[in-house]
C-alpha cells in the first residue's frame, strides 16, 4: 500500500453564497421511515429555506466543489459540494479548506500543544505536520457537505 502526503483533493470551484430572495421547499409534517412511508402522511405542513438550515453567516459563508478521495472516511466523496464559514475559528477536530504554500486542502485539523497537523481521513494518505517555515492558513471551516446519491 503506497502513502501519499497530500492526495489531489483539488477545490474546483469556489463560489460565494447568494443572498438574494429565498426559495423555500415543503417540508413534510412527518419524518419518513427508511421504509414505506404512510398513506396518511402524503401532506406538507410547512416549508424550510435551505440557505436558513445550513447559512448561518452569509457574508463569510461560501460553497466549495471538491475532487479528491482523502477524505472519503468523514464523508467527503469527488464532486460534493461543501458549506464553508470563513468566520468560524478552527478548533482542533473541525475539517478545514486550508492554504499550504498556496495550494487549498481539505483536511481534519488536529492541535496537540504547540503542533498543527492536516489530517486525511483515508488511510492512503499520511498526516502533514504544519512548521512554521510551511506557508499555512485556515481558510474557512466546513459546516456541511452536500452530496449526490444520484448523478
Amino acid at each position: 500500500m503506497e502513502l501519499r502526503a497530500l492526495d489531489p483533493l483539488r477545490i474546483t470551484e469556489i463560489a460565494p453564497c447568494a443572498s438574494g430572495p429565498s426559495h423555500p421547499l415543503p417540508l413534510l409534517l412527518a419524518r419518513i421511515p427508511a421504509g414505506f412511508p404512510s398513506p396518511a402522511d402524503d401532506y406538507v405542513d410547512k416549508t424550510l429555506d435551505l440557505n436558513e438550515l445550513i447559512v448561518k453567516n452569509p457574508i463569510a459563508t461560501y460553497l466549495v466543489a471538491v475532487e479528491g478521495e482523502s477524505m472519503v472516511g468523514a464523508g467527503i466523496h469527488p464532486g460534493d459540494v461543501l458549506v464553508v464559514d470563513r468566520s468560524i475559528e478552527a478548533q482542533s477536530g473541525h475539517i478545514v479548506v486550508a492554504a499550504l504554500h498556496g495550494e487549498l486542502t481539505i483536511k481534519q485539523i488536529r492541535v496537540r500543544g504547540r503542533t498543527v497537523w492536516l489530517v486525511p481521513e483515508n488511510p492512503l494518505f499520511e498526516p502533514v505536520r504544519v512548521t512554521s517555515e510551511m506557508d499555512f492558513e485556515v481558510w474557512g471551516v466546513v459546516t456541511h457537505v452536500i452530496h449526490a446519491l444520484a448523478h
